[in-house]
Formats: C-alpha cells, sequence, structure tokens
C-alpha cells in the first residue's frame, strides 16, 4: 500500500511548492489532502488517518502544535498508528531545537530540497511497517514539552505575566469581578471562556491560552486542551475500563474529562 500524506498550510504557493518538491522526491507518496488552516487539518486528519501530516506551525486559528496536540488527544485508539508528523517552520536554528529532542522532524521555510530529503529518509525509517512503530504514548509526552516551550513555537505574542486575582467578565453593562479563588474550572467555547463558579457561570472573550499563561501553575491544571481545572475544586479522578479517566468536583455536579495528553498527572491512581 502506497504511504499516504496531508500537508496544511495556509499559503497556497508554499503547498504547492512543498507538494511538488515531494513528488519529486518520493513519487509513491499519495497526497490525500492539503488545507489551509489547523482547524480542517486536525478535522481531516481524523476522517482520512494519513501515515504523515506535514504541519505549518503558524496557521490561522489553530496552530499546528495545536493541531498535533487535538490530534493526539482525539486520535482512535486500536486503529492506524498515530501518523508521522513534520513542522513546517520558517524560525531559525535557535528556534526549533525543541524538535531535535521529540519524536518530529522539522523543515525550514524556505524548504530546501537536499533538507527535504533527509526528511523524507528519515520518515521511510520509520513507517508503521518498519521495525520502528509510532508510539502515541511517546508522542502525547514529547507533545506537552514542545506545548511547553512557549510562544516561539506556538506562534502566540507575549502576554502580561503578572499572576491574574480577577477575572473581568462582561453581560450587558455590568462587568462582573469573579475572584480567581472562587474558579472551579474554565472551558473554552466557542469564541468564549466558561469560567465556572459554584454559584454560577460566566462567559469572558479571552482567549484561554492567554488566561492559562497568568493562572498559577500549581493551582490550576490543564485537563484537555479545552480545559482548566481548579486542583482544590477535584474530588475525585476515575478511570473506566477503557482507561478514559473522569474528574469529579466538590462543589459542582459536572463531570470533567481528562484527556490522555494530561493523564499523567493521575498516574498515581
Amino acid at each position: 500500500m502506497k504511504t499516504t500524506a496531508l500537508i496544511a498550510e495556509d499559503e497556497a504557493l508554499l503547498a504547492a511548492n512543498l507538494q511538488s518538491e515531494l513528488f519529486g522526491l518520493w513519487p509513491d507518496l499519495e497526497m490525500v489532502a492539503i488545507v489551509g488552516d489547523g482547524q480542517s487539518a486536525a478535522q481531516e486528519a481524523l476522517r482520512l488517518q494519513p501515515d504523515v501530516l506535514f504541519l505549518d506551525i503558524r496557521m490561522p486559528g489553530m496552530t499546528g502544535l495545536e493541531c498535533a496536540e487535538a490530534l493526539a488527544e482525539e486520535w482512535p485508539e486500536g486503529g492506524k498508528p498515530f501518523p508521522l508528523i513534520v513542522f513546517v517552520t520558517a524560525y531559525d536554528e535557535y528556534a526549533v531545537q525543541a524538535f531535535e529532542r521529540a519524536a518530529f522532524d522539522y523543515v525550514l521555510k524556505p524548504v530546501q530540497t537536499p533538507r527535504l530529503e533527509q526528511t523524507c529518509a528519515r520518515l521511510k525509517e520509520r513507517l508503521p511497517d518498519s521495525n520502528v512503530p509510532a508510539s502515541l504514548g511517546g508522542i502525547v509526552i514529547q507533545m506537552r514539552e514542545l506545548l511547553a516551550a512557549g510562544s516561539p513555537l506556538t506562534g502566540h505574542a507575549a502576554q502580561d505575566s503578572s499572576p491574574l486575582r480577577i477575572i473581568q467578565a462582561s453581560v450587558g453593562n455590568t462587568i462582573s469581578m469573579v475572584p480567581v479563588d472562587d474558579v472551579l474550572y474554565l472551558e473554552a467555547a466557542d469564541k468564549y471562556v466558561r469560567v465556572v463558579t459554584a454559584e454560577r457561570e460566566h462567559l469572558v472573550r479571552s482567549p484561554l491560552k492567554e488566561l492559562l499563561q497568568r493562572l498559577d501553575p500549581q493551582r490550576f491544571w490543564q485537563i484537555h486542551r479545552g480545559s482548566v481545572v481548579h486542583c482544590d475544586a477535584i474530588a475525585s479522578a476515575q478511570r473506566d475500563e477503557s482507561g478514559k479517566l473522569t474528574l469529579t468536583l466538590r462543589e459542582h455536579p459536572d463531570r470533567l474529562v481528562v484527556s490522555r495528553l494530561y493523564a499523567d498527572r493521575f498516574r498515581g491512581l
């Protein structure tokens, strides 16, 4: 069977150039999709389950790293192995040092044929039918390390790092001042973030990733790419027969699912 690949690149000319270079270096590679944003890349990758992903780091909406994070959380167990990932980045060697320590490859823009040829050779050696099968567990650990590398890799501008004490939530002409100590959990919802306390919930427009940068990581734990929980609010954590981990809260009936990307916080269970 042919090796299949997907390209996610928001600049059409660069995507076409990468496809052309790959066809010249790897004639048997079958390109199943070319998309222009991270959300589409995640959706198409889950649907088509290609063997290789070429992900641009900076894309509209969801970055290449966030796309890979979503796939690491949602990739179906028991199916095809997790795809091999190549990040395509305009950053220099200093910015991509994190990739050298992970089970991912990268190429710099503009793509140079000799470097891409090396990448293709590495991919062929590591394909699922080789002696080095993909390990989703290892991918999850290394994805967390990459995400922790911060704004140079994710492409997000640095935010105010001062500790957050109050979250301001607007409803009409009223601004509610929500003490951070009262927050049980935060959850991304469309263009808003739900800020849930024991008494009620509020909606704020600040992206969850910006709020997370100003929350105390010892008290507020990310448990999913779209969820952050106050650790003091957790009553218990339970695994089902499939290994899925769910949290019960002390002062709220909601139950929160922990993705496998962050389940190692509870590995002592």
